[in-house]
């Protein structure tokens, strides 16, 4: 019996105390729902300080208050603050308990990852939307808008991968190909530089014994033009007594000359010598050879 009447106290005490915390509830919310109203008046007033901070008083008030968090969001996103709006209707969501207010609160989510060009997102909350209201034609729109943007983007995306891939094998091709060049230019100024010395040394070896040669023909000549010379005046020698004799086998009188028979005399011996002379010139002429220069 004492337990049914300690049990019977207890329930009662539990029981007033519910009623009590549903009353304070109930008054924050009714407190709520008037700050939610007087922001939506300043906000038609287009006083948006004013109205933004009575929507936040409304939402400190009351957290089963999902109409101003829903509502401070749209003045956001009227605003094109995006991430002040996304923020509040991502609150209005998960504090609706209707589900057309879970709706509304995933259909704005949606849009405001729209406008930040986030479609995979944004498909994803029209969805979430369609949910809780498969009857929504414009969320239904949204959504096949949503897809067919982010298949644009996923294909430009694609696009531009195969591009930048494109462009670094292009330039990985391109430089490739330089340092081909660049070895193939280098193995060549080798061979080159090696073929121009094998070269300088040939042709050094030729004009050392080319020189040795015209020194060698220079000596030879030499000895050849002294030889004809020293012939040439002992026949010169040799000769001229022959024609003294001859001259004087014309002269009955050789001792008895005339001035002309000596003119002519002298005048053949000049001769004679001038012609040696003149055949020893051509000889040395002859033996100096001219060196030919190095064509650098």
């Amino acid at each position: 019996m004492k337990k049914y009447v300690l049990f019977t106290i207890f329930l009662l005490g539990y029981i007033g105390f519910s009623q009590e915390e549903d009353k304070e509830k109930i008054k924050a919310l009714e407190a709520s729902n008037n700050y939610t109203w007087d922001a939506n008046k300043n906000l038609s007033e287009d006083k948006f300080v004013d109205a933004e901070v009575d929507y936040r008083k409304a939402i400190s008030k009351s957290s089963e208050n999902a109409a101003a968090p829903y509502n401070l969001g749209n003045a956001y996103y009227k605003k094109e603050t995006y991430s002040e709006a996304f923020g509040r209707f991502k609150q209005a969501g998960e504090i609706a308990t209707s589900k057309a207010d879970k709706h509304k609160a995933y259909h704005n989510m949606g849009n405001v990852f729209m406008k930040r060009k986030e479609y995979e997102k944004a498909v994803e909350a029209y969805k979430e939307a369609l949910r809780n209201n498969p009857k929504d034609e414009e969320t239904r729109y949204n959504l096949a808008l949503a897809k067919e943007m982010l298949k644009k983007q996923q294909d430009e995306q694609k696009n531009d991968e195969n591009k930048d891939n494109k462009d670094n094998k292009d330039n990985k091709d391109q430089d490739k190909k330089d340092q081909d060049k660049n070895d193939k230019k280098d193995k060549n100024e080798d061979k080159k530089d090696g073929d121009e010395g094998d070269k300088g040394d040939k042709d050094k070896d030729q004009e050392d014994k080319k020189e040795e040669g015209d020194q060698g023909d220079k000596g030879e000549d030499k000895k050849e033009d002294n030889k004809e010379g020293d012939g040439d005046e002992k026949k010169e020698e040799k000769k001229q007594p022959n024609q003294g004799d001859q001259q004087q086998k014309q002269q009955p009188r050789p001792n008895q000359l005339s001035k002309q028979q000596v003119q002519n005399l002298l005048e053949a011996m000049q001769n004679e010598e001038k012609k040696v002379k003149d055949k020893i010139d051509a000889k040395k002429v002859k033996g100096v050879k001219v060196k030919n220069e190095k064509d650098w």
